[in-house]
């Protein structure tokens, strides 16, 4: 037989046939080998499966046409933008940092993956033909749901044991019918091309069931670019589906050509169920639609139409801020006129909840404030706040910019609330945010609480402060005001562009800002203007020791002089077209950065701490020119410090030195 590449070995390989246990891993692929396998002839320890070793150097895969799929090192792939230390499966999704099957496109598979699928499509799948036939599992309700926990099909993904299946030692559970898939198919409702057996490389939602599946195979045409499970090709429908959802039985309907749903608004193909009373066309997922859902995305409870009503018109949905059209589908609030694409609102399970006959009373929406008194022009401007001993009344505008929000710690802007006995101001927005919360980007079920003078590091944009937050009472999770405003659905204003922003998820933009990469950034419609969610919610101005006034934050830097461009706080260079702070009448700059320094969203003056090693409680203070020197290490507290509040006693530590070990470590990352 001839010997196999050495891939970089510099010894001679030798063949194992003998049935003798190996403990040892592929230095190919990674995993446990097994003879028939091959050693080094000098036993340093280089082994590779004999079918890791014969794998070409290049494969042209029958469900990958378009390219070659190379084999190398994943080293060779670090270099490429979105590779780090490994690589995860197209096919599997499970991670590799050994050899890989790579395809310009993107594409990454196992070893084992790659050839695997290569001789389903060839039917050459020898290794199933000495292993026997398992029979499904019985099924019943309740084992449905069982399934969905245990072994999946290669093939379509399905639980394993819902048909006659195989079970090899190599690790790939396969149905019998996914094992005898033939390569294309001719269907009538797609006359243009065959659907050829393919990898879901695009990710492409099936165009009868509407549910994207990420692994395993999948019927596709790529010049259409669609695509259909293999379950939904073969499966036999009901002829009659009736849902507690809809007044009356659904009926299938085969289509010859695409139709458009009717309860939610995209395209589906072949398979479709009619209502001939109320004169509709859906999806079979779209005939069990609930109703009315309870949404993390909205405070109110959202009802499904088929038709919009007239005062909502046309309009946007909150979720993606593509226009709605009110001819099809779609779920609304009729509280606030606004509405949700059904895709966009149930995309994912844990985000809504079904509101049924038995829990159908609303539960109130209770408020943070309660007002009273109501002005000339109705609007609230002497209310009492929950988290707050004194009353709150609605400015006329009289802090200009000195002072912080005690709930977000942003500068007080229009409008606002103020506490005429204390120091004590509120955002109108943060004022009237509610006492429990769902928010979108949340997994757990449960509402958040507002909370208020607690130390806490925010979930989402990682800053430590003792401001006000929204947390939740299963994982304790934190998300500070700043990210709850900013991400709360709709339109958006920032206080440094003309044109309002909107929230977009998943897409690859640039900040104008700071120039970084972002999947998820506040976005403008009429220009492209991005600002990632960091620099969405700085602080418009700051104050610092190198300044006496106020530091605006601006955009870019006008003045075309390069020497101009550094930053008078740490004397380094600075980019022009980058956001900095700057005062226009002494021409002082800085990077944001420096301004703010590690800790910004500090309540200074905040009795927080009556639990460490001290006697007394202690006070967060921020020392500007005189340093003393930190009670436990020594070194000079020159950013955020602990000061005992009892002014005869002179303790004073590192904010660092006592925080709580679980803030330092994250403080850390």
């Amino acid at each position: 037989m001839e010997e196999p590449l050495n891939y970089g070995h510099q010894h001679t390989l030798l063949l194992l046939n003998e049935d003798q246990l190996i403990v040892a891993d592929c230095s190919m692929c990674g995993e446990k080998v097994s003879t028939p396998c091959f050693s080094c002839a000098e036993d340093c320890g280089f082994y590779l499966h004999k079918v890791c070793a014969e794998a070409p150097l290049e494969l042209n895969h029958p469900f990958h046409p378009d390219h070659p799929l190379l084999l190398m090192h994943h080293s060779l792939l670090i270099k490429n933008p979105g590779y780090s230390s490994g690589y995860i499966c197209d096919f599997c999704y499970k991670d590799g940092n050994e050899f890989v099957y790579h395809c310009s496109c993107g594409l990454d598979f196992h070893i084992k993956c790659a050839l695997f699928t290569f001789n389903i499509a060839e039917n050459n799948l020898k290794e199933l033909e000495h292993v026997a036939l398992l029979l499904p599992l019985i099924s019943t309700e309740n084992d449905d749901d069982k399934l969905e926990d245990v072994a999946k099909c290669f093939g379509c993904w399905e639980p394993l044991a819902k048909y006659t299946h195989f079970s090899p030692d190599c690790g790939f559970n396969l149905h019998e019918k996914c094992a005898k898939l033939p390569f294309k198919l001719n269907r009538v409702w797609h006359r243009k091309h065959p659907l050829v057996l393919q990898f879901n490389r695009e990710r492409l939602s099936c165009k009868i069931c509407q549910v994207t599946t990420r692994r395993g195979f999948v019927y596709g045409c790529s010049p259409c670019k669609f695509v259909v499970h293999i379950e939904c090709v073969s499966t036999s429908f009901d002829f009659t589906v009736k849902e507690k959802s809809h007044e009356h039985p659904f009926n299938l309907f085969r289509r010859p050509s695409s139709f458009i749903c009717d309860a939610c608004g995209t395209e589906g193909i072949y398979v479709a169920y009619i209502c001939c009373t109320c004169n509709i066309m859906v999806h079979k997922k779209c005939t069990s639609l609930p109703r009315i859902i309870k949404s993390k995305w909205h405070d109110h409870r959202l009802f499904h139409k088929y038709l919009l009503p007239d005062e909502f018109g046309s309009s946007d949905c909150i979720i993606c801020h593509d226009e709605v059209d009110p001819e099809h589908g779609s779920y609304c609030c009729s509280h606030c006129n606004i509405t949700f694409h059904v895709h966009c609102v149930t995309e994912y399970k844990y985000s809504y909840s079904i509101v049924t006959l038995e829990n159908e009373d609303e539960m109130p929406n209770e408020s943070s404030i309660s007002v009273i008194e109501w002005n000339d022009a109705g609007e609230a401007e002497k209310v009492k706040h929950f988290k707050h001993m004194h009353n709150l009344m609605l400015g006329p505008f009289v802090g200009g910019y000195e002072n912080s929000c005690d709930g977000c710690m942003l500068p007080i802007s229009d409008p606002f609330y103020y506490c005429s006995e204390c120091g004590f101001f509120l955002h109108k927005a943060c004022a009237e945010l509610l006492k429990m919360k769902n928010v979108w980007y949340h997994l757990c079920q449960e509402p958040l609480t507002l909370i208020s003078d607690k130390v806490f590091k925010c979930g989402l944009c990682s800053e430590v402060s003792n401001a006000f937050a929204y947390e939740c009472c299963r994982c304790e999770n934190k998300i500070c005001l700043r990210c709850v405003v900013a991400l709360t659905p709709g339109a958006q204003t920032c206080l440094k562009h003309e044109h309002p922003l909107f929230f977009y998820r998943d897409q690859e933009r640039k900040c104008n800002a700071c120039g970084k990469a972002t999947w998820n950034a506040f976005c403008c419609k009429d220009c492209n203007f991005v600002l990632h969610a960091g620099c969405f919610s700085l602080p418009i101005t700051a104050r610092h020791k190198c300044d006496e006034h106020i530091l605006l934050l601006t955009d870019h830097d006008d003045n075309n002089y390069s020497k101009s461009h550094h930053c008078d706080i740490c004397e380094e260079s600075r980019d022009p077209n980058r956001r900095f702070y700057h005062c226009a009448t002494c021409d002082t700059s800085a990077h944001v950065s420096c301004v703010l320094g590690n800790y910004p969203f500090r309540k200074l003056g905040s009795i927080i701490y009556e639990e460490t090693c001290h006697p007394h409680p202690l006070t967060i203070v921020k020392k500007k020119y005189y340093y003393p020197d930190c009670d436990e290490y020594s070194n000079p507290c020159e950013d955020v410090a602990l000061e005992c509040s009892k002014s005869e006693c002179k303790y004073i530590v590192h904010w660092d030195c006592v925080a709580p070990d679980s803030l330092w470590f994250e403080w850390s990352m």
